[in-house]
């Protein structure tokens, strides 16, 4: 891309956004708060073309309330870049005065695009991108419900049959499904292994002989009953209840995650690689769009995800170093994720990894390491759209 002309900086908002344009000079040549609203919106692009034609848009937000203003640039053919919140805020302490408004973050923007040439262009990713980063953040936000929901239930249950909440592991589904019919040891005694096991089974539940004789077992080393137990039992079958409820809605969302996946140019070559499934390898769509464009090499994928380490030195101190402070959580998810599900099934990584444990690196870094060599094989295989090859030989790495 030539040198642009003039910048145009927008501190993005929920309602409103706030834009500011400057020459090569740093001279503010517009600034304006605009509604968040497709018309205003059009009339701001049209302004700031009217001023030049030649123009980098830079932004500080990428999503969200930002989504609309990408939208509208990407239609007009519009280039532009991306700042982080944290590099905004780092670099408006090196600008005059102490306050911070819409506008000074505006100017910032603009001034940083401005001066800095290390800025990529902001590409959002196509339409099964867009859709897979949709799926797995809901998925997560299920996750992240499920768990609190079962901590939940433990801790009601604990106040009334604290045994029963030893011995039950309440992540699976078995259990949990138990907790919906009964709750109390009284309950429990009453019924008999043989009619709980006979309840279980008629839902499904693998293992049911099992779980039934360790509740019952439970039930009869309780013997008391203790204050409120109606009330807490009834919430606890509530809680456990929900829990399912979440168990279905996740496994809904996995088989249209897997569905979508499948519709993307890349999956083929992405599920080829050994322990990067469905799941993981929307995730990894999802953090990165599919396409390597955005990164020039490999070293910045694995920059982006956390798996290349940074210097950290100062005075004598050298050699130092450190995982970076920023990097994308859910890429460095999939790939630590998928470098230990590959270890049981691809003599590739476990021969790698087994050379770190070697020498002398723990289990933790030796994973993390393979991860980091993985992220190499999947940016040259997405580069070269070819699928991975096993190695002829155990001895090559991964």
């Amino acid at each position: 891309m030539a040198v642009p002309q003039i910048w145009a900086g927008v501190d993005i908002g929920k309602e409103h956004h706030h834009c500011l344009v400057i020459d090569a000079q740093g001279k503010r040549l517009l600034s304006r708060r605009v509604l968040n609203d497709e018309p205003v919106l059009l009339e701001l692009i049209g302004d700031v073309l009217a001023l030049s034609e030649d123009v980098l848009w830079a932004v500080d937000i990428n999503h969200g309330g930002a989504a609309l203003l990408i939208g509208l640039l990407l239609g007009h053919g519009q280039p532009m870049t991306y700042l982080t919140g944290l590099a905004v805020h780092q670099a408006s302490a090196g600008y005059r005065g102490q306050g911070k408004t819409d506008a000074k973050d505006a100017f910032v923007i603009a001034d940083q695009a401005r001066m800095r040439n290390d800025l990529g262009l902001l590409r959002p990713g196509d339409e099964v991108a867009v859709d897979l980063r949709t799926l797995t953040g809901r998925r997560t936000d299920l996750v992240c419900d499920r768990t609190r929901q079962i901590n939940r239930l433990r801790a009601q249950l604990l106040e009334i049959f604290p045994a029963l909440e030893r011995t039950l592991a309440l992540t699976n589904r078995g259990p949990v499904m138990l907790l919906t019919g009964y709750q109390t040891p009284a309950a429990l005694r009453r019924s008999g292994a043989k009619r709980i096991e006979t309840w279980l089974r008629n839902r499904k539940v693998k293992n049911a002989a099992t779980i039934a004789a360790t509740a019952l077992e439970a039930a009869i080393g309780q013997q008391t009953s203790l204050p409120g137990e109606k009330l807490a039992a009834a919430m606890v079958a509530r809680l456990a209840k929900g829990v399912i409820a979440l168990d279905e809605e996740i496994a809904e969302l996995d088989a249209l995650i897997e569905a979508r996946f499948r519709e993307h140019p890349h999956a083929e070559v992405i599920r080829s690689l050994p322990g990067m499934g469905a799941l993981l390898g929307a995730e990894f769509i999802a953090a990165t769009g599919g396409a390597m464009d955005a990164f020039g090499t490999p070293d910045r994928l694995a920059g982006f995800a956390g798996l290349a380490p940074v210097p950290r030195d100062s005075g004598r101190v050298s050699g130092n170093m450190r995982r970076p402070r920023r990097y994308h959580r859910g890429l460095l998810r999939a790939f630590y994720l998928s470098s230990m599900a590959s270890l049981r099934t691809c003599p590739a990584s476990r021969t790698y990894y087994q050379r770190k444990r070697d020498e002398g690196k723990g289990h933790k870094q030796a994973v993390l390491s393979l991860a980091r060599r993985r992220a190499n094989v999947l940016w040259a295989m997405l580069r070269d759209g070819a699928c991975y090859q096993p190695a002829p030989s155990a001895t090559q790495t991964a």
